[in-house]
């Protein structure tokens, strides 16, 4: 199905010579200016004509007129105005060059590079548009999946999905070239597979080396493994992005960090490095006051390194905060390791190793 609903709408060659032209710079994304020097005409004449342009085609905006543009196949992305060709056009093959091209990071606020070089994403919901893409590898995503995903409940006046994916398929083109790390089919549009790298990605896949590591026994392989899965993040993942989707999503990435942050720290803690995870444990505690889980953890931690006065003191202050927040009295985890820290039972806390 077509991107935009221009069906009825009268075809540009209703439009006379200089509207054309004007029309094709207006879909190239040039401003009334650059049209002005390029067709070497009035800036005021400019506006004329792209005023009779959107009473002869029935379209509301510049928006529309790009994405008019854009669908009747008078501009390419990355290419300019597309010459019209007087026989079939021959496909031939596209080489490309072995791996991304184009990173894309989302652990942290948006960005891009291409081959090593920083790229300007445009406003935020254009960036969120990109962002949708990037978590939904291999797969195709419809038009109004971007438009729940980014406007939820209160969609745009404007067709303005296809605009922006124009612009940011031209961003993600390798320099003037009609080839663009976004594809578009009948049913929406995707990341080009193995044109670009996501860090989550990146991420997943040292998670599942750490998971490998630990059931083979190298703790310490887990532990680096980890620790260069947390070093890709650069902050609060889509840092300022709008949308549902994005809201899911950094609840979701920011939940699996700490998941990752808590395993790390075990596995150190059954090395033996219990001073060693103190500071990340406070940390995490401060951050997460409820997160019982990490609350034990640093007890134990504390306790392993003589500090069994600190620990009980993080077991009373954790109580507190969960009766008094949640109304809740401290789960089985905390009360046990508790109990265990009261008895001195080093041996039960399970977590007794060569200090490293």
């Amino acid at each position: 199905m077509p991107i935009t609903t221009t069906t009825g709408r009268p075809a540009v060659t209703t439009l006379g010579q200089r509207e054309r032209e004007v029309l094709y710079a207006v879909g190239c994304g040039l401003r009334d200016d650059e049209i002005a020097a390029a067709l070497a005409i009035p800036e005021d004449a400019v506006a004329g004509h792209l005023a009779r342009i959107l009473t002869q085609l029935g379209l509301r905006d510049r928006a529309a007129v790009i994405v008019h543009a854009f669908d009747c196949g008078l501009v390419a992305p990355g290419r300019g105005p597309r010459r019209q060709t007087t026989g079939p056009v021959r496909r031939t093959a596209t080489r490309r060059r072995p791996g991304p091209r184009w990173e894309i990071s989302v652990l942290g606020p948006l960005t891009a590079r291409r081959d090593g070089h920083p790229l300007d994403l445009g406003h935020m919901r254009q960036q969120a548009v990109l962002t949708v893409l990037a978590l939904c590898p291999g797969r195709t995503v419809s038009r109004q999946e971007l438009l729940d995903g980014v406007w939820g409940e209160e969609p745009p006046n404007t067709n303005v999905v296809p605009v922006y994916i124009y612009r940011l398929r031209k961003i993600l083109s390798v320099g003037d070239g009609p080839h663009s790390a976004i594809e578009r089919d009948q049913c929406g549009y995707r990341l080009l597979p193995g044109a670009v790298a996501v860090d989550v990605a990146r991420m997943e896949e040292l998670v599942t080396e750490a998971g490998a590591a630990e059931r083979a026994g190298e703790l310490d392989e887990a532990v680096r493994a980890s620790s260069r899965a947390l070093d890709l993040f650069r902050g609060e993942p889509l840092a300022g992005q709008p949308g549902p989707f994005a809201e899911l999503e950094r609840l979701r990435l920011t939940e699996r960090r700490t998941v990752l942050v808590q395993r790390k720290l075990g596995w150190q803690l059954r090395l033996g490095r219990h001073s060693e995870v103190i500071d990340e444990l406070s940390a995490l505690t401060v951050a997460q006051p409820l997160n019982e889980t990490a609350a034990a953890m640093l007890m134990r931690a504390l306790c392993l390194s003589g500090r069994q006065a600190d620990a009980l003191a993080v077991f009373d202050r954790t109580r507190r905060l969960l009766a008094d927040d949640l109304g809740v009295s401290p789960g089985r985890i905390l009360r046990r390791t508790h109990q265990l820290i009261l008895r001195g039972d080093e041996a039960c806390l399970g977590l007794t190793g060569t200090a490293r």
